[in-house]
């Protein structure tokens, strides 16, 4: 089931319960489309404003980039849900199976793909928010700090599903790669959505 198509309140009932998807990865797909498209709104403000004119044409490319963002990143609630499945039901494989290992890690590899897709996302949003930020309608510039809250909070929740699946592959190496892949977008734009709220913050002498 594709659970953007569903109210706001049946998504979060459902994330509340057992069923094992949408959870975490879900959850911070939503998130940073929510994000991108507070960024996004800020550009729909800007647009048309004469004390903006020498930006439009900036800010209207980039509301188009995050358009597509947007879909994108609610795509992966449902990418999320099948990616997971394999491997849901891989740990129900008998132990004594000779081929549980072997389909347990190609399950766990396919379960790392979206969160680290979430991930990816995340940062160009937070990239794209960040030219919002410092170019977009003054008057909705909260709204561009609260847009790169959220993306930070999707970047940093999809993390997590990316390393409680790399914890466990046998394979380290590709592990470790995936991993310093993750703590290099982690480490780059948590700062840079960090920057960018603390921008906007002091900018109401707060």
């Amino acid at each position: 089931m594709d659970m953007t198509m569903e109210s706001c309140r049946k998504f979060v009932e459902v994330l509340a319960s057992d069923a094992p998807a949408p959870g975490g990865g879900g959850a911070a797909a939503l998130v940073g489309a929510i994000g991108t498209a507070l960024g996004n709104m800020v550009g729909s403000l800007t647009v048309g404003k004469k004390k903006y004119a020498a930006v439009e044409a900036e800010i209207i490319e980039l509301k188009a980039k995050c358009d597509a963002l947007q879909k994108e990143l609610l795509d992966q609630v449902e990418a999320d849900e099948i990616n997971f499945v394999p491997l849901a039901k891989a740990y129900g494989i008998p132990k004594d199976d000779p081929n549980r290992a072997q389909i347990l890690e190609e399950a766990t590899l396919v379960a790392c793909s979206t969160p680290m897709k979430i991930m990816e996302l995340c940062c160009q949003a937070i990239e794209y928010i960040a030219v919002f930020a410092e170019k977009g309608s003054r008057l909705a510039v909260s709204d561009a700090g609260c847009a790169a809250v959220c993306c930070k909070a999707g970047l940093q929740a999809a993390s997590l599903n990316v390393f409680i699946n790399t914890k466990t592959l046998k394979n380290r190496e590709v592990a470790d790669e995936m991993n310093a892949k993750a703590l290099g977008m982690l480490d780059k734009y948590c700062t840079m959505a960090d920057d960018i709220f603390n921008t906007v913050k002091s900018g109401f002498g707060v």
